[in-house]
């Protein structure tokens, strides 16, 4: 509930503090007195944005602060997930500087707009006579249903399925192009990979042909090299080891002499052993060494091949010749395990379809069921405000696709008159009659959807006389339940209010002001008397703004 709007240099306005009651506020004014100013103040701490230079006096900061009592709404919720300070009494603050630039804060902490916007979707709800143009709207007219059918939490579910839904979809295509592209270079994948195969690649077998060429290229001058160490070790004349058995028998004959020599000796006699084995290794080696001719051009043939394939390739090894064959080999065998990982995805994607489908067609036969009452309901409260012979039809027609809201196309039809076939509403209902169909809808919504404040701006053109009492009538019911703020042109209206306020003009010094105060029971009488004869009311405009008011 608004208890309290405080508005300091906007506009036309230098200061205002305005305390408003539970039940039916009513605001009144002459036309040009500022009733538009007060809701363009009240507009900025619900998140409207700051049009032009908004000051009375450009010196000074503009200040709007809005005083909520939201203790019986269940915001608490809201308030933890944007950070803010829970308050049963929440205070709302618009600053705007001399410079232009504007601050918002809840209970002093500063918000961005959205946030403020959020927040003020769920304390107060703006009817003007510009909003009639929303029952034309097919968004304004499933919110109508939903909220009556309770399917909010239903809306929320379907949504959040529905996403899942597309992303399945999306994921499926995705699929699908990247199996297209893959199956367009399937053939020379393959190509690439048979090339690569029947070569029989290994990482190492490049090092390895290259060191056998280059011994089979050398054999001569290796077998040669090779033959030469083991004549000089061991064959020759005057060979290592003839020479190392003189040297040890020569030692043996001094090792009495000398006790060290016996070690030396023995070092000897295991260089001896070594060599021995060096020459059997080296004999070996040499009986190994061959020139084979055949075997080279073997070798060169297959390096050649390496060589060329790297070419071709542009890489630079044998190695990387593997790599890249096993790379082919994955993509190859990747495109031929597609088909069951897209009939995974087409079974993920179905399943999602048939689970959003479900909820859709929970919201849709909750929203036909309650159709019909809405129908009912509707157009006993048109009977209350004039409208008797009014008829409303909503018609819903299933979708062949999803949209946000389900699978059902809504249209309301109206007819004002008896024998008057059924139209859409925006063809066939004039200005006040459309601002009674709202008013009736409204106030089947206000009560499901659990707005604190509902304010109806000057929703009363087009309707006069006993239609307008019963239009009074109809806001004092709801005012039972919720605070309603009513501005209005019509005394039958203004006398339903349980507080009354008068917009006013005054000249203060050179500079014209708006003001508001709030009317006792005389001035009310009088107000309301003005409001049925004009500025000066004769004794019988008074007696009936007196018996408006007692009724």
């Amino acid at each position: 509930m608004l208890s309290r709007l405080v508005i300091k240099n906007y506009a036309l306005i230098d200061s205002l503090d305005i305390s408003f009651a539970k039940g039916l506020n009513i605001i009144t004014g002459e036309t040009g007195a500022g009733k538009s100013i007060i809701m363009g103040a009240l507009g900025l701490i619900l998140g409207n944005r700051v049009e032009g230079k908004p000051f009375y006096s450009e010196g000074r900061k503009c200040i709007i602060e809005g005083f909520f009592g939201i203790q019986s709404y269940s915001l608490a919720p809201f308030f933890e997930e944007n950070d803010l300070d829970y308050e049963e009494e929440t205070i709302i603050r618009r600053e705007i500087s001399a410079d232009g630039k504007s601050r918002a804060f809840v209970n002093d902490t500063p918000v961005t707009l959205q946030v403020l916007k959020s927040l003020g979707e769920k304390l107060i709800d703006i009817h003007s006579q510009h909003a009639t143009l929303q029952i034309n709207t097919e968004e304004f007219q499933l919110f109508v249903l939903d909220s009556l059918a309770n399917n909010q939490s239903n809306l929320i579910t379907f949504r959040n399925s529905l996403l899942s839904y597309k992303k399945s979809v999306n994921r499926l295509a995705e699929t699908k192009e990247e199996i297209n592209k893959a199956a367009a270079e399937l053939d020379y994948n393959r190509f690439i990979f048979d090339e690569l195969e029947k070569f029989n690649l290994k990482a190492d077998e490049q090092a390895q042909l290259e060191l056998e060429q280059t011994q089979l290229e050398n054999a001569e001058e290796i077998k040669k090299a090779l033959l030469a160490s083991t004549y000089a070790l061991e064959d020759s004349e005057i060979n290592v080891l003839f020479q190392l058995k003189d040297a040890i028998s020569n030692l043996n004959q001094i090792s009495n002499y000398l006790p060290a020599i016996g070690d030396l000796t023995n070092r000897l006699q295991s260089a001896t052993i070594e060599i021995k084995d060096i020459v059997e290794e080296l004999s070996t080696i040499e009986q190994d060494v061959v020139l084979d001719e055949s075997r080279l051009a073997e070798v060169n043939e297959r390096l050649s091949e390496l060589y060329s394939l790297q070419k071709k390739h542009r890489l630079e090894s044998v190695e990387q010749l593997v790599e890249l064959r096993d790379s082919v080999e994955q993509k190859i065998l990747a495109v031929s395990n597609q088909e069951e990982h897209v009939a995974e995805l087409e079974r993920e994607m179905n399943a999602r379809y048939e689970l959003t489908r479900e909820i859709a067609e929970v919201i849709s036969a909750n929203r036909k069921k309650i159709a019909v009452q809405m129908q009912e309901e509707v157009e006993q409260r048109l009977a209350q405000v004039g409208m008797t012979q009014a008829k409303l039809s909503i018609e819903l027609t299933k979708l062949a696709k999803f949209n946000q809201n389900g699978i059902d196309q809504v249209q309301y039809l109206f007819s004002a008159n008896k024998g008057q076939a059924l139209n859409p509403i925006h063809k066939v209902a004039s200005g006040g009659e459309l601002s009674r169909v709202m008013l009736a809808i409204k106030s089947l919504v206000v009560k499901s959807s659990a707005l604190p404040t509902i304010i109806f701006d000057e929703i009363d053109t087009g309707v006069s006389g006993e239609v307008a009492l019963k239009v009074g009538d109809l806001m004092e019911q709801l005012a039972e339940d919720m605070q309603v703020i009513a501005i209005t042109h019509l005394p039958q209206i203004a006398s339903k209010g349980t507080s009354h306020f008068k917009v006013f003009k005054r000249e203060k010094g050179n500079i014209t002001e708006t003001n508001i105060s709030l009317m006792n029971s005389e001035e009310r009488i009088q107000e309301i008397a003005q409001m049925l004869s004009g500025a000066n009311p004769g004794e019988t405009a008074v007696e009936h703004a007196k018996k408006l008011l007692i009724n």
